[in-house]
């Protein structure tokens, strides 16, 4: 036999040999038992290593997708690059009551991850303004010429095709989505103003656009659209293991035999207009009703819906509460006030033959306006006259009874029903009036503290009015508040606090409202929650052939990481085994020599003597 040669290019390399004659004496049992010992801790030590490195990777992962979410939330303000022939569009028309606006978003191909949504964001013209565009007056003053529909949505409809690359006009999807002004039309001319969209939008545009896709929207479907883009632009809709924040234990809505599951807290709404208040958040666990009366109207304010393109995914199973109440805005809770103080007053005077009101001279004094601010209030035939007394507190309880609270568990403003919240783990967001009553004037937006506001628009009523004057003539409050603002802010503050804590039952140790006009520097339109339902199923087409595209990027991020630390291993791991493959076969080859000259066939080689004389022929 000749020698057996080892050898491997380490960082520093290096070779030995070993001789057929010495080779036998390192096959010995003990030795043996030590190579094989030795070829398992390696292999236990490279499952360490690999264990590792995998553990190290997937935290990089994570961290790398966080820092993607917050860069497309920076990025989200650049202008859209249109020449890329990945990115999508759609458009949403928002027909509203004073006018209609379109919205055109866009998002990349989907990732492949069933778990996540697209990315949609709203397009941004060169300029980097959104692509938005408004129209009046509403769609519904076209009831009585419904044939004009058409033409009246068409300046919108262009204007977004301008925008949008011609080459993707045929796979955009556009929804036209109609809101109050419409509801209130008999549903002859919803029809009526429907169809004319229905059939004329097909012909003059190339859009990706059915009879579904446009229809008269309920207040509970605007709401969840409102809920629905505010969580999506907050990001709480990305359940990714092992990341920050707050998560709450979910029943899924259907599926009251599965375990509970645990995934990110949503954020609630809360949104004070002019007329109206809303409010919305997700009910995570199953509720129980008082009667089943509660249990038939609590049909029509809890919504369940999947966002997921996984029917059966739960991931993205929702159960989101909505309830919208006319009539309990800013303004038009003023309103029924001063209808309330006019009547009252009138019948008061009337019954004990009183004045008060009437003249400037002997005005009715009304604690829910700053301090010596006269005002007129009324139709001109009861026009009635007016002092502030700047009473925070008393204009507080005189508001109490204009919430129409029952004395039934589980009911809000207006005896209308509402899920139990769990305040302790919960979080709200506050639109319009909540913003404007607590930043306007007071200067507090921002996270409320129910004290500190208090005492704020306690100070605020009760300072003259000539002071607040000067103080908003020398610029002290904010650029947009006006003098409507100032004569009304002490009404609106007292109305806000008890529509939040008496009619919603907030506590006022209440820590995690955060009062807000944008989120993250952006206005969310209600219309970004629903091209975000309305196109949920579209990754399914993406995710069939990006799965393997992600997984050769997951490889692609890994090897860039370890692949030195994986090579080597790999190397020193083939060459340790071959060479044990090879020793074993030299061994059977030395034993088999060794059974070819057995004891009986070689008795001279136990006695010690000499080699016999074996017969030479010639």
């Amino acid at each position: 036999m000749g020698r057996i040669s080892f050898s491997c290019l380490f960082p520093a390399s290096w070779h030995f040999s070993l001789s057929s004659q010495v080779l036998p004496r390192l096959l010995v049992p003990s030795l043996r038992q030590l190579l094989f010992i030795g070829l398992v801790v390696c292999l236990i030590g490279l499952l360490y290593l690999l264990l590792v490195a995998a553990k190290g990777h997937a935290s990089w992962v994570t961290k790398e997708n966080r820092f993607h979410r917050h860069l497309a939330r920076v990025t989200d303000l650049d202008a859209t690059d249109t020449s890329n022939p990945n990115l999508n569009y759609g458009l949403v028309v928002d027909c509203g009551s004073s006018g209609s606006r379109v919205f055109v978003y866009c998002w990349p191909r989907h990732n492949g991850n069933p778990r996540e949504l697209l990315d949609i964001r709203q397009m941004r013209d060169q300029h980097r303004k959104p692509v938005v565009m408004k129209i009046k007056p509403g769609i519904s003053k076209l009831a009585k010429t419904p044939e004009k529909a058409s033409d009246y949505i068409n300046p919108l409809l262009s204007f977004a095709a301008q925008h949008i690359p011609k080459n993707k006009h045929q796979e955009t999807p556009l929804y036209i989505l109609c809101t109050a002004g419409m509801r209130i039309l008999p549903e002859s001319q919803q029809e009526a103003l429907l169809e004319d969209l229905r059939t004329d939008i097909p012909v003059n545009f190339n859009f990706l656009f059915s009879d579904s896709h446009v229809e008269v929207i309920s207040g509970k479907q605007e709401g969840v659209y409102a809920w629905i883009g505010i969580n999506f632009v907050l990001g709480r809709f990305n359940h990714v293991h092992n990341e920050e924040g707050s998560v709450v234990e979910v029943h899924v809505p259907g599926s009251d035999q599965q375990e509970a599951m645990m995934r990110k807290r949503t954020a609630g709404v809360l949104d004070m207009g002019g007329v109206s208040t809303q409010i919305a958040y997700e009910v995570p666990k199953t509720v129980s009703f008082a009667s089943p009366q509660q249990e038939e109207v609590a049909k029509n304010l809890l919504a369940e819906f999947n966002l997921g393109c996984d029917a059966h995914s739960t991931d993205h199973v929702y159960r989101v509460y909505v309830s919208t109440f006319l009539g309990f805005g800013g303004n038009a809770a003023r309103q029924r006030y001063e209808e309330s103080l006019v009547r009252n007053t009138a019948a008061r005077n009337k019954l004990f033959g009183q004045h008060a009101g009437e003249t400037a001279e002997s005005p009715l004094l009304d604690p829910c306006l700053p301090t010596d601010l006269q005002d007129e209030i009324g139709p001109p035939a009861q026009r009635l006259h007016l002092r502030g007394t700047g009473d925070f507190d008393q204009c507080r309880l005189i508001l109490q009874p204009f919430l129409n609270r029952t004395n039934d568990t589980q009911t809000s403003l207006n005896g209308v029903y509402q899920p139990a919240i769990d305040y302790s783990n919960s979080q709200f967001y506050g639109f319009s009036e909540f913003y404007y009553c607590t930043e306007d004037v007071l200067r507090m937006g921002g996270d409320y503290n129910a004290s500190k506001y208090t005492q704020a628009a306690r100070g605020y009523c009760a300072t003259q009015w000539k002071t607040l004057k000067e103080r908003f003539d020398s610029g002290l409050y904010a650029s947009h508040a006006d003098l409507h603002r100032l004569m009304y802010q002490c009404f609106k503050s007292a109305w806000m606090y008890e529509v939040l804590h008496s009619g919603f039952s907030f506590p006022t140790n209440y820590k995690n409202l955060r009062t807000a006009l944008l989120v993250y520097d952006k206005e969310v339109q209600w219309t970004l929650g629903a091209i975000l339902y309305r196109t949920r199923f579209l990754p399914l087409r993406d995710i069939p052939q990006e799965s393997l595209k992600g997984a050769h990027s997951h490889w692609r991020h890994s090897f860039s990481f370890v692949n030195n630390h994986y090579l080597f291993l790999a190397c020193f791991f083939i060459v340790l085994l071959s060479n044990m493959l090879y020793v074993l076969r030299l061994r059977r080859i030395h034993r088999r020599a060794a059974q070819h000259y057995t004891p009986s066939s070689v008795p001279w080689l136990e006695q010690g003597l000499g080699s016999p004389t074996l017969p030479i022929n010639l």
